[in-house]
């Protein structure tokens, strides 16, 4: 059973982000497009005087702060932020109460709640929510990324542990109390009063083949997500409230999960511990839509962000859905690469929004990209505050591979190759193939520079070229010129020795599969498990929806 192939688009493939991972997705998604439609890309670090200008928060290393420009105006952007959403808007979207009052103010649905300050005692937040019902949520006032988050808190006494959960051992002093909506929870994405995207984070879980066993479907679900540039390190890691799931659900890790059967393996929807990214954009009713675009309507210049909102299914209120919250710098890393779906183009409406001179105009070449960390590697290292990414070559992209057969593996022949390509202008890389192979990629608008390089590929005193392949290049191209060691080429002297190390390996973490499945057993049989299995659910319902 092999994992799917991933869902990108063409045009914002795996391969292009593979140095651009998590917040930094967001940044390089967006610098991308722009970059390829002409515009002038710089970067800044933490300390640039640009920070002033657009509104941050907590530690910000280099990739996420960048600007674009025209030859008439310069923006400025803090991942997927730019800089007409105000300051104003951020600080207020960052304020979930008072997000709340204005939305309510403006007739935009929202669960019914107050929020609390820090000064007011657990037992006036009991007597409040006494008053609104069961069951409730509980939430930070300026939490993120869903942490310290209570949900279907059923009675007083939950409440109250819930309270000191978030007040005391997260030290979230002032916090919200409000209802607890039933059904789906989405993060629409608005570009300029129009929904571009919608997806739906469903929680961690796993569908039955009635073949593999549910440790091995886990497993099988994770090669699933490592090949996904948004999900590759947001794995499913085998803890205490995912065993305490299986053991609900009336199974163990050894049991085979009938076929059809999903299970679910936590509560908390988070991709971060995962959950799944689910496209739905087309399947939204307007209504809902209209619900998302009016809350940002609200607010003061919010132009474009993600707005959180779930469907009612609990009639609870008798509003089609209401909206949780908005978020000005919302990670699009998950409607970009989801698991099922359609990847949506969030960048390109984002750069429609802002330079909308350049919709239409001929642009570079979608297969071109820059390494991020290539191109931050002078604001990481603190030898400047800002860099300039160059330009990216406009028009048609002519490129080829070179098979080249001989001897020649030496480095200084390599460097030697990245010298002629560089003083010729021609983009590509040199990368080790076999004992005997090398294959060199380049990539040009000038035509006669690739047929140049070709010539002198055999001149070098450091090789002996017996053969050249020549082959059309159609995938990717990395601006600049680099030299890859695909395979170390001194372990792998023969197949036989490739073979033993490739056993050794395969023996060892299969001794320590056997020793994880051991201990897991251990604990689930133990009788400390059993005696604290209601201390577990507490902390699982506590930890699973903070």
């Amino acid at each position: 059973m092999q994992a799917p192939e991933p869902i990108t688009l063409p045009h914002l493939t795996n391969e292009m982000v593979v140095n651009a991972r998590k917040t930094r997705l967001c940044s390089f998604s967006v610098a991308l497009e722009g970059w390829r439609r002409g515009l002038q890309l710089k970067w800044y670090t933490a300390d640039s005087k640009y920070y002033d200008d657009m509104i941050v928060f907590g530690v910000n290393p280099p990739g996420r702060l960048f600007s674009l420009s025209s030859d008439k105006r310069t923006e400025f952007f803090f991942r997927t932020r730019g800089n007409k959403v105000s300051n104003e808007a951020v600080e207020l979207s960052d304020d979930k109460y008072t997000t709340k009052q204005m939305l309510a103010e403006a007739g935009v649905p929202v669960p019914l709640g107050k929020g609390f300050p820090a000064e007011a005692t657990n037992e006036e937040i009991i007597e409040y929510a006494k008053s609104l019902g069961f069951p409730l949520v509980v939430k930070p006032t300026d939490g993120s990324l869903g942490w310290g988050v209570v949900t279907n808190i059923r009675d007083e006494k939950e409440l109250a542990e819930s309270l000191e959960y978030v007040r005391e051992e997260l030290e979230y002093d002032e916090v919200i109390v409000e209802q607890y909506i039933v059904g789906p929870e989405y993060r629409l994405y608005v570009v300029d009063d129009e929904v571009v995207a919608a997806y739906n984070r469903i929680p961690a879980n796993i569908t039955g083949n009635g073949k593999n066993t549910i440790e091995e479907l886990i497993h099988l679900k994770n090669l699933q997500r490592r090949k996904n540039a948004r999900l590759n390190d947001c794995l499913i890691e085998i803890d205490v409230e995912i065993m305490q799931f299986v053991e609900e659900a009336g199974y163990t890790l050894e049991s085979v999960l009938p076929k059809g059967k999903k299970l679910y393996l936590r509560e908390k929807s988070n991709v971060s511990i995962g959950g799944d990214p689910i496209d739905v954009t087309d399947e939204l009713s307007e209504e809902i839509k209209s619900i998302a675009i009016r809350a940002l309507q609200t607010m003061p210049k919010f132009k474009h962000g993600g707005v959180d909102i779930i469907i009612n299914e609990g009639n609870v209120t008798e509003e089609a859905a209401v909206v949780l919250e908005l978020n000005a710098t919302a990670q699009i890393g998950g409607i970009l690469f989801p698991l099922e779906g359609q990847s949506r183009d969030i960048p390109k409406a984002i750069i429609d929004y802002y330079f909308p001179e350049t919709i239409g105009v001929k642009k570079a070449e979608s297969r071109l990209y820059f390494d991020m960390s290539e191109v931050l590697q002078p604001l990481e290292n603190r030898s400047s505050q800002e860099v300039e990414v160059i330009p990216a070559p406009q028009g048609k992209i002519y490129s080829k591979a070179f098979h080249v057969i001989g001897t020649v593996m030496r480095e200084n022949y390599h460097r030697w190759l990245r010298e002629q390509a560089l003083k010729l202008g021609l983009h590509g890389h040199v990368e080790r193939v076999y004992h005997n192979e090398i294959e060199i990629m380049v990539a040009s608008p000038d035509l006669d520079a690739i047929k140049k390089f070709k010539e002198m590929i055999a001149q070098s005193r450091s090789a002996q070229v017996k053969r050249i392949i020549e082959q059309d290049w159609t995938g990717p191209i990395k601006i600049g010129f680099e030299i890859n060691e695909r395979y170390d080429i001194n372990r792998f002297r023969s197949s036989q020795t490739a073979l033993r190390i490739l056993n050794r390996d395969f023996t060892r973490l299969d001794r320590k599969k056997n020793r994880v499945e051991k201990d897991n057993n251990h604990i689930i049989n133990s009788t400390s498990w059993k005696v604290t299995r209601p201390l577990r659910r507490i902390s699982a319902l506590l930890k699973g929806k903070s």
